[in-house]
């Protein structure tokens, strides 16, 4: 485990507490141009999201229809009734994106492939990097602004952890707390993203952004605000 890693683990609330915990469970309202693109406009309708901390598993609450969710896992990404009844499945779901492009269609499953492992990643963000067969090292700091100079933290993610793309990089402020994450989208044709982080809240001792906005990234490294690719608002966050 790298200092700054450490660092900002202590941060967010602390590893021990962290560990005292199984799931988080969050609303969320999403947006943003992806959806549009991939034929999925998305609405502005609260949702309930449910993530388990220890291993890769996401659920979200209502999707297609008020008694439905998804059921994700890196192998299997379903849809199912309250009762149990599976809508629709799909095995080895990462495989169905081989050569997609940014313009490609999405179909729900797809869509619900991405917001099971996106979400997974961002509401256990740092303590995901604590898990087994995670590459973590401390890499050259990032200037922001005049200003703002922010430790960079990158993260490669082994095969049996669906994500974005292998590699990731997350940027701290002075205080260790997130300020902003990039990737790439390898299931929508690789565009690299640049995802700010706002708005830090606190629930149960452990301290995350309530707002998220990923916008296309350019060569420079510096995000294209003209493209705001997904929007992300959380709240009523709690640890159990």
């Amino acid at each position: 485990m790298t200092d700054l890693l450490s660092a900002a683990l202590e941060a967010h609330g602390g590893l021990q507490r962290w560990n005292r915990f199984t799931t988080v469970t969050a609303t969320i309202v999403s947006d943003g141009e992806l959806f549009a693109d991939k034929g999925l406009p998305q609405d502005l309708e609260p949702r309930r999201m449910t993530v388990s901390l220890h291993e890769e598993h996401a659920s979200v609450l209502p999707f297609g229809a008020p008694d439905q969710h998804t059921d994700f896992t890196p192998d299997r990404i379903a849809i199912e009734r309250a009762d149990g009844t599976v809508v629709a499945e799909r095995r080895n779901p990462r495989r169905a994106f081989t050569g997609h492009t940014l313009e490609t269609p999405w179909d729900p499953l797809d869509r619900a492939y991405f917001n099971g492992y996106a979400l997974w990643t961002y509401l256990t963000t740092p303590f995901f990097a604590t898990m087994n067969g995670m590459g973590v090292a401390e890499a050259e700091p990032w200037t922001e602004s005049p200003t703002e100079r922010w430790r960079h933290l990158r993260v490669t993610f082994p095969d049996d952890v669906a994500s974005h793309s292998t590699v990731q990089d997350f940027y701290f402020g002075d205080d260790l707390l997130l300020r902003r994450h990039d990737y790439h989208v390898d299931i929508a044709g690789g565009f690299a993203a640049a995802q700010y982080v706002y708005d830090i809240d606190e629930a149960d001792g452990i301290k995350f952004p309530t707002r998220r906005r990923a916008y296309l990234r350019r060569p420079d490294g510096r995000p294209d605000h003209d493209h705001l690719m997904v929007s992300i608002d959380l709240s009523d966050v709690h640890y159990v």
